[in-house]
């Protein structure tokens, strides 16, 4: 095995689930699926006692749910976190800023393409983070019904870091932040640097958390795809 190998755990309580998960992921180069578990306890059993790069948990699992899950690898006071990736369907989407909170680093739909799925794992493996379109906008038009946005003048970000944070939320990654903002790529990462030591975050994922729960995306949603 290549030590620059992506070393992978999937968490689900289907077992044709898993075994597509499987197939697609060992079929790449640089990924290998280390472990299989079929309720919430056993993932994190498993995750602790193999250190995966990237754990894939589904929500909803006997014994611990992929909520309590993703808390109990990757939530604040975790001494070593490790990544995970939540797997939701369309009636799931009210769970996702639960998870975000709880550390999670990428969501998927269940029906998402298999590139998607690879992008998802090698995106947490280096320390980003993937978040399915589809999940984006339905979450984006729910949190929209809810509380009416802060106003501008109580966000502590400037005007250029609220620009990317927006685009953060809605899942740009740092090549397309420059290209859209006409910024250079260290510009964007001092950027990004300021805005989660001023927000208190430790990850893209949950810079966009704070975008969508207080109506950052939202109240400039016209100028983004």
């Amino acid at each position: 095995m290549s030590s620059h190998e992506t070393r992978v755990l999937i968490a689900d309580d289907q077992d044709m689930v898993r075994a597509g998960f499987r197939l697609i992921l060992d079929s790449q180069d640089g990924i290998e699926v280390i472990g299989e578990a079929s309720d919430g306890a056993q993932c994190v059993e498993l995750a602790r006692r193999l250190r995966p790069d990237v754990c894939l948990v589904d929500i909803r699992m006997p014994r611990l749910d992929g909520l309590e899950v993703t808390r109990l690898l990757a939530g604040p006071g975790v001494a070593e976190p490790l990544k995970v990736v939540v797997i939701t369907t369309f009636d799931q989407d009210d769970y996702l800023t639960i998870a975000l909170r709880n550390g999670a680093c990428g969501f998927l739909l269940k029906d998402a393409a298999p590139t998607l799925l690879i992008e998802a794992v090698r995106a947490a493996a280096r320390g980003d983070a993937l978040v399915s379109p589809a999940v984006t906008v339905r979450l984006l038009k729910r949190l929209e019904e809810q509380a009416p946005p802060t106003p501008d003048s109580a966000l502590p970000l400037s005007a250029r870091e609220l620009d990317i944070a927006r685009l953060v939320a809605v899942g740009r990654t740092n090549q397309e932040i420059c290209d859209e903002l006409f910024l250079s790529l260290s510009t964007v990462k001092t950027h990004l640097g300021s805005i989660q030591t001023k927000l208190g975050v430790r990850n893209r994922v949950e810079t966009a958390a704070w975008a969508w729960e207080y109506g950052a995306v939202t109240r400039r949603r016209r100028h983004l795809p």
